[in-house]
């Protein structure tokens, strides 16, 4: 009986969750020309960390060096920084912004711009205690990592319609013609 119960509970738990809308995040479908890509980012970090590890995920192979055969992914611009967003009766700072900017571009493997350079801007705002500077260094490291995280599924979302765009467009090309 309590093993009736248990696996009654589970198939209802599962029927609600794909009831809801909620999925897994999936890997990122890309075409051949980009199975070998290199990524070029500026400062590295985790960013590139991130990044590299989400495409071998999804069975991209990351390349040491660009060349023949090998998309680019090129990100020249990286950065973080924040924003006073209130200031207390007191002249205290009570609400800050962590803005994360990120710059990148995508070629294929043939040299085929698929991205142009476009820029994609990300922020969190949070409260700041005067009082608890170690606690506020640890949140903004929080938020720095999530927004991190955020930017990756971003630019593989990003790449994934690039993908899907060139092949729609090679398709109506190819069928096209006489």
């Amino acid at each position: 009986m309590n093993r009736l119960v248990k696996l009654s509970f589970l198939l209802g738990l599962a029927a609600l969750l794909a009831g809801c809308g909620f999925h897994l995040r999936q890997s990122v479908a890309l075409p051949p020309s980009m199975q070998h890509i290199h990524l070029a980012v500026n400062n590295g970090g985790d960013l590139q960390r991130n990044l590299a590890r989400a495409l071998r995920n999804s069975g991209i192979t990351i390349e040491d060096a660009s060349g023949p055969g090998i998309a680019e992914l090129v990100v020249p611009v990286a950065a973080f920084r924040t924003q006073t967003l209130s200031i207390s009766g007191g002249a205290r700072i009570t609400e800050y912004s962590v803005q994360y900017t990120v710059k990148f571009s995508v070629a294929d493997a043939t040299g085929n711009v698929l991205l142009p350079e476009q820029t994609v801007q990300m922020s969190r705002e949070y409260s700041y205690d005067a009082t608890n500077t170690v606690g506020n260094d640890a949140q903004v490291e929080e938020i720095q990592r999530s927004l991190i995280d955020d930017m990756v599924q971003s630019i593989l979302f990003r790449l994934q319609a690039a993908a899907r765009h060139a092949d729609a467009a090679a398709a109506a090309a190819g069928s096209s013609k006489p």
